[in-house]
């Protein structure tokens, strides 16, 4: 079972739309994938941080990711970028909408 790692844009958005997307993410990533997936939990509903600090604990998450799907308009977000950005430089596989 793959691992995966969710990267959507959160800004401007309810926890309602973000669960909304990375719903529908998770089932076009499982598609792609072939197989069911292990969903690493990157949503932090109750952290209490920046957004420095979510991206820095998102990176955490990332880590162990073997797949990265990112939500449509990632390219606009600064931290799907960086997150993005990790992935190449990391090896991870990424999948983006």
């Amino acid at each position: 079972m793959k691992k995966v790692f969710i990267s959507q844009s959160m800004r401007g958005r309810n926890s309602e739309e973000i669960q909304s997307e990375r719903d529908m993410l998770i089932a076009e990533a499982q598609k792609v994938i072939g197989e069911e997936a292990e969903v690493l939990d990157s949503f932090f509903k109750d952290f209490d941080g920046n957004a420095l600090a979510f991206l820095g604990k998102a990176i955490g998450v990332l880590s162990n990711a073997d797949v990265a799907v990112f939500g449509r308009g990632w390219q606009d977000a600064r931290g799907c970028v960086i997150e993005h950005a990790c992935c190449k430089e990391y090896g991870i596989t990424t999948i983006e909408f």
